[in-house]
């Protein structure tokens, strides 16, 4: 457990930083020993994340309109930050939880390390690895996929119960933001199996086509990845939304992130809407 949480900004004497210790490798510090496994696994993709980026400038093939190692890249970004802030807002979950909490812990990391497998096999096939159901081989390595992001999913939903099962350590606004925010994420998450059914994430014209630079969204067509994005990202707005709240207005903190949250809520269907009906984000003709 936190004692004196890092996430609330305040240190206990045993998990002060040293005085030539960084506020953020103290917190790295605190995560691996209040959860090893999903500490771990951010860690894991830190290195693959390196091995995509040492590859990039020399593998010149492209898969669907960018280079082959900037999917996998992504990915282990977006692992990392979901794999570390999902272990350190569990661990503000009360001693009754923290067994459930290893298990689900160990289901999201078996989860992620199948999931980049076949992103990574597929790469340095020169290949996609969503929605590719080409070859016999490709469509078992994209059942793979769905079976993880199923078992993903249920321990996320497991998550959400836990969180709100157990009354989270901290205040008011914070533990709204937890609850909130992983429900939230729940929501994004199944916004993706929308991209599974279409077995595409364009809507209105084919995958691969001209989109925002960094981030990939299509500027013709509608992109389900940006509701998908935003989402799954509520895991960190809301925690941040209400503990900040709670630190400016702690009576109005839970109120306040509620609104916040459904505020949020509202963006995401927007968007969702926006690409279902084949409107991309931001337009270039």
């Amino acid at each position: 457990m936190k004692t004196a949480l890092l996430s609330h900004s305040d240190f206990s004497p045993v998990e002060a930083p040293t005085p030539t210790e960084s506020p953020v490798r103290a917190a790295l510090r605190v995560l691996h020993r209040v959860n090893p496994v999903l500490s771990g696994t951010g860690w894991a993709n830190v290195a693959l994340a390196v091995l995509a980026l040492a590859l990039l400038p020399f593998d010149h093939r492209v898969v669907t309109g960018v280079l082959v190692w900037i999917k996998p890249l992504k990915f282990c970004l977006s692992i990392i930050a979901f794999a570390w802030t999902l272990g350190w807002l569990l661990a503000d979950l009360p001693l009754a939880a923290q067994r459930s909490v290893r298990r689900l812990s160990w289901g999201v990391a078996v989860s992620m390390v199948a999931e980049q497998g076949v992103i990574f096999v597929q790469a340095a096939r020169g290949t996609t690895s969503h929605y590719n159901i080409r070859s016999a081989f490709d469509g078992a390595l994209f059942s793979v996929m769905g079976i993880f992001i199923a078992v993903n999913t249920v321990m996320t939903i497991w998550a959400v119960y836990l969180a709100w099962r157990h009354r989270p350590h901290g205040p008011a606004g914070y533990v709204w933001g937890l609850r909130l925010g992983l429900l939230l994420f729940l929501l994004g998450s199944v916004l993706g199996g929308m991209m599974i059914h279409n077995m595409q994430h364009a809507v209105g014209a084919p995958d691969g086509g001209p989109g925002l630079p960094g981030l990939g969204w299509s500027t013709r067509a509608g992109d389900l990845r940006t509701a998908h994005f935003v989402g799954m990202h509520a895991l960190q707005a809301l925690p941040l939304l209400g503990w900040a709240l709670s630190r400016r207005v702690p009576r109005r903190a839970a109120l306040l992130t509620w609104a916040g949250a459904a505020l949020y809520a509202g963006a995401v269907g927007g968007l969702f809407a926006l690409a279902m009906h084949g409107i991309p984000l931001i337009a270039v003709r």
